[in-house]
């Protein structure tokens, strides 16, 4: 893990403190289970980053490099319940 702090440096070996996010060197990313069949329509994202930094991270798989979309706790619910019901 890597500290990022925006009022001053982390401490080594020290655990973050509510001004410091734990962010994690390498994303891992996941396929979403509303993917089509064919795997054209489909969206990753970083569950482990989410949990650490309560940032849900949201990327194209056809576009791995390509821009990614962070979102809030409740706006992820949001997405996930329209896939739900339109996907």
């Amino acid at each position: 893990m890597v500290c990022r702090n925006r009022r001053r440096p982390c401490e080594s070996g020290k655990e973050p403190s509510d001004e410091t996010v734990a962010v994690p060197r390498t994303i891992r990313w996941v396929k979403s289970t509303y993917c089509g069949g064919d795997g054209g329509k489909c969206i990753e994202w970083a569950p482990h980053h989410a949990r650490t930094t309560g940032e849900f991270l949201i990327r194209d798989s056809k576009t791995p490099d390509g821009p990614r979309l962070t979102l809030t706790n409740e706006r992820f619910a949001g997405l996930v319940e329209f896939a739900k019901h339109h996907g």
